[in-house]
């Protein structure tokens, strides 16, 4: 899914747009034990319950794409009879009316998901009368020919709210406060099926999660079965790890500084494509090379790439790359500068010593305070 087509989704949650259907929960404790489940009609809610829940269901399909927002495919034999995605298919065509369906579900969930206090699982179950586009991109409401039939999955931390005082209007008296369980914002959560090419992809879900590091390997596995997926930070690390495996010794700053320069550049060219840009092994090796690796280090990029980071792996810029900050450490100094001003660090032997050398020609703050640079 691309960015129009999450933002597409996302709008049907409100009261103009609203396809949901049906809504279900289940409150779990610390323990892991069921301690409410409900199940109703979204429309039949209050009002004021339904903008709340509208927040949540938002917040689910919110974030960066490739970090927050990461697409999953389901492996050949989760598609087959008794996988994953052949559950998922019965629970979203069951318009989750089905007991059975919601209790093995839930029981899926509390065994697979890492969190050790209270959370709550919700379900949606909605259907989106796909609109057809235009020439001019505009949305042609009389010309729909596809129904998009989902399931949208959030969980929920729920925390006791802190204590306090309040004031209570009724007697007139400043008092302690009731300590409330709050159901906080999504830590995790899925879409499926995915809406790809704005249509059902039965073959993806979308998966969710506020801490782009924290993917919950076991519950995705084990109960999305999808294949695995390599987090933010893991597609960074792996990409440090090739260039060193590549340089070996000779990492000259001179190519880190250039790399990270054509990358950015190569970012700043695609921000207007919906889809984010993701390199694969031949683009990385072009980046290399036109970064001033010798084509001598690369004869086992191949075989390096392969192990490092998979053979079929491809890796997000916006992942991998550093375009809020150019930082240069040593053991004692931390320099940062201006990603689009990275030439203006250079490494130079003076008097037979390393040295970092910046040049100077505005003014110079130390501590905030404006100093005489001469």
């Amino acid at each position: 899914m691309n960015k129009k087509e999450v933002l597409e989704i996302r709008k049907q949650f409100s009261p103009e747009n609203c396809a949901i259907t049906r809504i279900c929960g289940c409150y779990v404790d610390g323990d892991k034990e069921k301690r409410l489940e409900f199940k109703e009609a979204f429309l039949s809610l209050p009002e004021e319950e339904t903008f709340k829940y509208y927040d949540i269901f938002k917040k689910t399909l919110s974030g960066t794409l490739g970090k927050n927002l990461i697409h999953m495919g389901f492996p050949l034999e989760q598609e087959l009879s008794g996988g994953t995605q052949e559950f998922l298919l019965q629970l979203k065509n069951s318009k989750l009316t089905d007991d059975i369906l919601l209790e093995e579900f839930y029981d899926k969930v509390i065994e697979s998901y890492d969190f050790g206090e209270h959370y709550l699982i919700l379900l949606i179950h909605a259907v989106y009368d796909i609109p057809g586009k235009a020439l001019d991109g505009s949305e042609m409401f009389d010309a729909s020919d596809n129904v998009y039939e989902h399931i949208l999955c959030c969980i929920c931390p729920v925390v006791l709210s802190k204590a306090g005082l309040c004031y209570n209007a009724v007697t007139n008296s400043i008092e302690d406060r009731t300590r409330d369980w709050v159901v906080g914002e999504p830590a995790n959560g899925f879409l499926f099926p995915a809406f790809n090419d704005r249509n059902t992809d039965l073959h993806h879900l979308l998966f969710y999660s506020k801490k782009p590091e924290e993917l919950q390997d076991f519950f995705v596995e084990h109960t999305l079965g999808c294949s695995e997926v390599m987090s933010a930070g893991s597609q960074k690390e792996s990409f440090q790890d090739m260039i060193v495996s590549t340089l070996k010794e000779d990492c000259d700053y001179s190519v880190i500084r250039t790399i990270h320069e054509n990358l950015n550049e190569m970012i700043e060219e695609a921000k207007e494509s919906p889809e984010p840009l993701a390199l694969d092994k031949k683009d990385v090796r072009r980046l290399f090379s036109a970064s001033g690796v010798p084509e001598e280090k690369m004869e086992s990029f191949e075989k390096d790439f392969d192990e490092t980071i998979g053979a079929r792996t491809s890796l997000l810029a916006s992942n991998i790359a550093e375009t809020r900050k150019f930082s240069i450490k040593t053991p004692e100094v931390v320099v940062n500068v201006n990603p689009e001003r990275s030439d203006l660090v250079e490494i130079q032997i003076i008097d037979g010593r390393k040295c970092l050398v910046i040049p100077i020609d505005d003014e110079v703050e130390v501590n905030g305070i404006s100093v005489n640079a001469k």
